[in-house]
């Protein structure tokens, strides 16, 4: 039986084919729309800068004190292979834009424990500050309504949001956001 030369499992072919282009770009939309950022809460923005944070090592650090020069600040946790990835890149970014005015500030979605051990093996030039769970809803009020990690955000010296990113960033991300101040 040759199947090539009928017209009714030819049209059966492309039916079933143009019924998976539409789904897949079906999904692909809804992939970008849930991982795209959302538009940021301004009174999460006000209450931003009245933050304070326990960190593994210096006591408590105010996100006040970060107030007025471009600041990078990156959600992760121990437990997050993608966000363990990318700090060695911050931490390039950091030591190379330090004395350009930048700011690198990871707030850990974790508990103090792991962070400290964590750091202990893994040392960052950057200071690290933990948020804790309450990190999560922190990101969704900075425009990550998946609460996923790792997240960045980027303010300008203004302490206005310049950009921002669910996943792991990449060298081009860096290279983009230097250019924000």
């Amino acid at each position: 039986m040759n199947f090539g030369n009928n017209p009714s499992l030819a049209k059966r072919r492309w039916l079933y084919a143009a019924v998976a282009a539409v789904a897949g770009l079906g999904g692909a939309g809804l992939a970008w729309w849930k991982f795209s950022p959302k538009p940021v809460d301004e009174e999460a923005m006000a209450a931003l800068w009245q933050l304070s944070f326990d960190t593994p090592a210096d006591g408590p650090l105010t996100l006040q004190r970060l107030r007025g020069r471009p600041l990078l600040i990156n959600f992760w946790a121990t437990w997050c292979p993608p966000c363990i990835e990318e700090l060695p890149l911050l931490d390039v970014f950091y030591k190379e834009n330090a004395a350009k005015g930048w700011q690198v500030l990871g707030l850990a979605v974790d508990k103090m424990l792991p962070v400290r051990d964590f750091l202990a093996k893994h040392p960052l030039s950057f200071p690290v500050a933990l948020a804790g769970m309450e990190g999560v809803g922190l990101s969704k009020s900075l425009g990550n309504l998946s609460g996923g990690l790792p997240f960045t955000v980027v303010l300008g010296a203004d302490g206005v949001v310049r950009d921002r990113k669910i996943g792991k960033v990449s060298s081009a991300d860096l290279a983009s956001w230097r250019e924000l101040q």
